[in-house]
């Protein structure tokens, strides 16, 4: 099988060179075309939307913050998925958004639902978006 191979690239040097030709100007071309980024973005888009509630059991912060904004988080346009952790005195709900929705229009969306959601939770309460890490 390699000797037939080797007996056509032998016969046939034109189709070969221009073969040779045809591959060097796709890669040149390839390495044109990919983009180059100096930290490229291999995390997925979300928002941590953070809330203290000092001196309360995990269970209050579950039943009154973590479950309310997570209920009205996911009403938020290109959200893929909800998810909280409720801690002492702290809550912690995770937004995550689809690739191809901008990060800081993201951002904009749930604060936006933060301040709608925010008539539900106890008085005291003020929840805060994370400083943006992704």
């Amino acid at each position: 099988m390699i000797s037939k191979f080797l007996e056509f690239c032998i016969r046939e040097r034109m189709v070969i060179v221009l073969a040779s030709i045809g591959l060097i100007a796709f890669g040149w071309y390839s390495t044109k075309s990919v983009p180059i980024d100096a930290i490229p973005n291999v995390g997925e888009n979300q928002v941590i939307v953070l809330t203290e509630w000092p001196g309360r059991s995990p269970k209050d912060i579950e039943d009154q913050i973590t479950y309310p904004l997570s209920i009205a988080l996911q009403a938020v346009p290109g959200s893929k998925s909800v998810r909280g952790k409720s801690m002492f005195g702290f809550s912690f709900v995770q937004v995550t958004f689809a690739d191809r929705v901008d990060l800081y229009w993201a951002r904009s969306r749930v604060a936006e639902q933060l301040t709608t959601a925010a008539g539900s939770l106890p008085d005291d309460v003020v929840p805060t978006l994370a400083p943006d890490a992704t």
